[in-house]
């Protein structure tokens, strides 16, 4: 900048004498502003573009603030800045005086002894100074401001593959954009906020992945695999592991828990390259001792005089995702493991790392790098060089006021109780299915007597099968406690502070119980009013409280619980109001947040049918502003058998055709044991081939003959459309 001296000075670099109205050059020094000497060579004024006003307004301010005396001296001195950050050489430099070192150490600038200046390379460091940058360190940093933004984007402008009937959130495409254009992220968005769906948007977005390595909890591998197949655009072979069998060549992607990544499993891994890896609950992975965490990230092992690489699966991968919630814990140094996978440049260095992000210091006990400092300079780097992590609260605007996922756990402990539910259920469909066909053609043929008697029976058949089923689903639902605890546990080591857990059984309850301690509350229906009042109180204002344990029916309705947003259902109960009004428990006046529901059911069993169905009738009943949703049971009502009151009359016409479309049918069914298009389907095989037979003697009834107009048009391609046209008594369509 180029002013006009308004008054006799001298050059604050070499004391020459300035005269009054000399140009005077304001110039960047070492660590200073200082006047370059009029003697030197001084550019226009109009080439400074800065001179026009300039000597008014310094005139004005050294009569205002300093007095006449004073001159250009002080004016400079007054207002030289704190530091100035330039880019020189590859590399930002700090120019401060020796006063003013403070402002480059404590952003993590470096010194250098030869040349007595603070540096560095990293941008994401330097960011931390972009207030005293100069424009060309300014230019350099655009691209670390706009990582910056990126990772706390709401939306992005991108079209990413999304299968049909679906579609990303606007943040999820963000996130999805973030990590496309990096080699390594973190995922590190709030729990809830759909880091699976992101990451599985990374393949859709990628035609070069084909395939896919994903590492995750125990609990969550049939989650993935339904997630996948959901999300993916492609259909993609996925093998889940859940043996030490080698991994098929075909599969291209590879779900697999953390314990099985081991022996021949993990041989197996390693001798393939895979297109992309994913962790899931990359947090599960912090301690850089624990073997799961060698395996996965590989090691660096001292061996004599040398250093070895050990490879682990991120060296077989081209692209990495690590998915969290929880990022950055109380004990940053718990992240150094996976940072040095994702940016081995910037976060390689262990000890450099500890002592500067876990106040690394030395005690009579040795280092002591359990603590955390410059967390926010931690933060800026993560984002501006690998992390994406947006919080429910900044995206609250999309999110609706309740979502529902259903998470299918892996059978493992629970596979018996699973196996013998299934049995019991079929065995009870098939009977349940022969007393309806039997009550179907004891009305049909206007047998009142055997009707009765086939109502009667199906009615005992009804309620010895909902007992059956009912104490195997109390069997399945103790045999997954370990896995919904570990859901649950894993779930608030992620960042949830606080959950509800409800349960149908009171032993579910008591074992849940038991495992939390103070940590939770519990309330059933034997919980006295005075306690019941006590729990409520003790959930909604004591942090230590984490979990509520409760009864669906007995903590399901007339509590107020919205210190949680989050709700997990480790049972169902039969009636889908019931589950609604348990959600509603916080999903209520006072929360703020978006409610996300979780039903935690076991793959193949009867609660996984039920989750499903009761989260569909949910959905349908909240936009039809809270309509019945109906009852899902597996038994059958026979009252719900719709009968005429009376036949219609059947043509002589109409008795040939049935007569004739069921012995065809009968003639070619082998009982429905092999899928070969002939015959009878499984549910009418019975009823076709029993009216089939009557027909064969004596014409059918009017009964009969309703029974097979409701049965032969379905099987129109076997029969052709004359004769399902002719059983219906209408002409056929041309």
């Amino acid at each position: 900048m180029i002013i006009t001296a308004k008054f006799e000075s001298e050059c604050l670099k070499c004391g020459t004498t300035i005269a009054k109205g000399a140009k005077i050059e304001w110039q960047r020094g070492q660590g200073a502003w200082h006047v370059k000497c009029p003697t030197m060579e001084l550019c226009s004024e109009a080439e400074a573009g800065a001179a026009i006003g300039v000597s008014a307004f310094l005139s004005a301010v050294l009569l205002d603030e300093f007095g006449a005396a004073k001159g250009v001296e002080a004016f400079l001195l007054a207002f030289q800045p704190e530091a100035t950050l330039v880019y020189a050489d590859n590399r930002f430099e700090c120019l401060c005086s020796f006063e003013k070192r403070s402002i480059p150490r404590q952003a993590g600038f470096r010194w250098d002894g030869d040349s007595k200046t603070w540096w560095t390379a990293d941008k994401s460091i330097a960011v931390r100074l972009a207030n005293y940058a100069d424009d060309g360190a300014r230019a350099e940093l655009e691209s670390v401001e706009k990582a910056l933004e990126q990772s706390r984007a709401a939306a992005a402008d991108i079209d990413i593959p999304v299968p049909e009937g679906l579609e990303y959130l606007p943040f999820q495409r963000a996130g999805i954009a973030y990590a496309m254009a990096r080699e390594s992220t973190l995922i590190g968005d709030e729990m809830g906020l759909g880091k699976t769906i992101q990451a599985l948007g990374v393949i859709n977005a990628d035609p070069s992945i084909e395939t896919a390595l994903i590492v995750v909890p125990a609990s969550l591998r049939i989650n993935w695999k339904r997630e996948a197949e959901k999300w993916l655009v492609t259909p993609r072979e996925i093998y889940v592991v859940d043996n030490n069998k080698p991994i098929p060549d075909s599969a291209e992607i590879v779900v697999v828990n953390y314990d099985r990544v081991k022996g021949a499993v993990f041989d197996n891994i390693m001798a393939r390259e895979w297109d992309v890896l994913i962790i899931d609950e990359s947090h599960k992975i912090k301690n850089p001792k624990a073997a799961r965490t060698k395996r996965v990230l590989g090691v660096s092992e001292k061996k004599r005089s040398k250093k070895d690489r050990v490879p682990g699966l991120v060296d077989r991968c081209k692209r990495k995702l690590f998915l969290t919630g929880t990022p950055i814990l109380n004990r940053p140094i718990e992240l150094q493991s996976v940072l040095a996978a994702i940016r081995p440049g910037e976060f390689g260095n262990f000890f450099q790392f500890a002592k500067r992000y876990c106040n690394g210091h030395q005690n009579k006990w040795g280092w002591d790098f359990t603590g955390a400092s410059n967390l926010d300079e931690l933060q800026t780097r993560l984002r501006a060089l690998c992390m994406v992590r947006r919080l429910k609260k900044d995206v609250l605007t999309e999110l609706p006021a309740k979502r529902r996922q259903v998470i299918e756990l892996a059978p493992n402990g629970a596979s018996r109780a699973v196996k013998a539910e299934a049995k019991a259920f079929r065995a009870h469909e098939d009977r349940l299915a022969g007393l309806r066909d039997e009550a179907d053609l004891a009305h049909a043929a206007g047998d009142e007597t055997t009707y009765k008697a086939a109502v009667e029976k199906l009615r005992d058949e009804a309620q010895v099968a909902f007992s059956e089923i009912s104490r195997l689903r109390h069997d399945v639902a103790v045999a997954k406690i370990p896995s919904v605890i570990d859901h649950v546990d894993n779930m608030l080591e992620s960042g949830v502070s606080k959950c509800l857990l409800f349960c149908h059984h009171k032993d579910v309850v008591k074992a849940f119980a038991e495992h939390y301690g103070a940590a939770a509350v519990k309330l059933t229906g034997d919980t006295s009013q005075e306690d019941r009042q006590t729990a409520v109180d003790r959930f909604q204002t004591d942090p230590a409280v984490k979990v509520f344990i409760g009864s669906i029916t007995a903590a399901g309705v007339g509590l107020t619980l919205t210190a949680a947003a989050h709700v997990v259902f480790a049972e169902l109960d039969w009636v889908p109001a019931n589950i609604t009004q348990a959600e509603d428990r916080c999903h209520r006046i006072g929360q703020t947040g978006s409610v996300l529901v979780q039903h935690l059911v076991v793959d193949g069993s009867l609660d996984a049918r039920m989750a499903k169905t009761i989260v569909a009738k949910q959905a349908v009943a909240d936009k039809a502003l809270d309509n019945d949703v109906g009852i899902v049971v597996p038994t059958d009502d026979p009252k719900r058998v719709r009968r005429p009151g009376k036949y219609p009359v059947a043509t002589t016409e109409q008795r040939r055709a049935a007569a004739r479309g069921l012995q065809l049918l009968a003639g070619c069914c082998d009982g429905a044991r092999n899928k070969d298009g002939m015959g009878f389907n499984g549910c009418d095989t019975r009823i076709g081939k029993e009216l089939a037979g009557k027909s064969l003697g004596t014409p059918l009834t009017d009964g009969q003959v309703w029974l097979a107009r409701r049965i032969l048009p379905k099987y129109h391609g076997q029969i052709g459309p004359e004769l399902v046209a002719a059983v219906k008594g209408v002409e056929v369509a041309s």
